[in-house]
């Protein structure tokens, strides 16, 4: 697993790229500036790992584009030490990033081959969350709640309520919501009964697995 100059370079490069399209927030892009994206996708597409764009990955899942990763970061606000729920482990490069900011991390994985193949590698480039659960995203992980932010990975044709249940008061959802297309969506709980509701523009990503799927 090599990481050189040159990836760093490229790494650099591409965290200017999304301060040109908006990220302000320096410790969002300081942790696209160390983590190594390039040993998140299948080698065949290395030369590509710094471009602003999304890749397959294993069970016809992708990696979303760092643009993406960067924005959902950004926007649910995290800081150092909240507690941190993610649905769609995926590649693990949202989870490196979310761990970059030391946030503690409960990450749900809904694809087997995918869970089993993140799970071991992210602790060797020593990316630890504090759990990494085979399971639905769509029942979150009530044992475990409630959490300062969740943050949803793939497209969800409706917000699932027990993931609205499981927020702190004060806490942030951030979730893409619709079938084709998605509009980001970022919930921010007011009260035990409140929520205030953000639209934040279109977004593509790959459908939310449940128990159906």
């Amino acid at each position: 697993m090599k990481d050189t100059s040159k990836h760093q370079g490229l790494r650099n490069q591409l965290a200017n790229v999304l301060q040109a399209k908006g990220i302000i927030d320096e410790n969002v892009l300081k942790a696209v500036r160390k983590i190594p994206r390039h040993l998140f996708i299948d080698s065949s597409f290395e030369s590509h790992a710094y471009q602003d764009k999304a890749f397959p990955i294993a069970a016809e899942q992708t990696i979303s584009m760092p643009y993406t990763v960067a924005f959902q970061t950004q926007t649910l606000e995290v800081k150092r030490g909240d507690k941190v729920l993610e649905i769609g482990t995926g590649s693990g490069y949202q989870t490196a990033v979310l761990l970059s900011l030391n946030a503690e991390v409960y990450s749900i994985e809904r694809q087997r081959e995918l869970f089993k193949k993140t799970s071991l590698f992210l602790p060797k480039l020593g990316y630890k969350p504090k759990m990494f659960i085979f399971g639905d995203g769509y029942k979150g992980l009530p044992e475990q709640a409630p959490f300062d932010k969740i943050i949803v990975t793939a497209g969800a044709p409706f917000v699932p309520k027990p993931l609205l249940r499981q927020l702190k008061v004060g806490g942030r959802l951030l979730i893409p919501v619709g079938d084709k297309t998605q509009i980001m969506t970022l919930f921010i709980r007011k009260s035990d009964k409140e929520f205030e509701k953000k639209e934040l523009g279109d977004f593509a990503f790959v459908p939310m697995l449940g128990e159906k799927n």
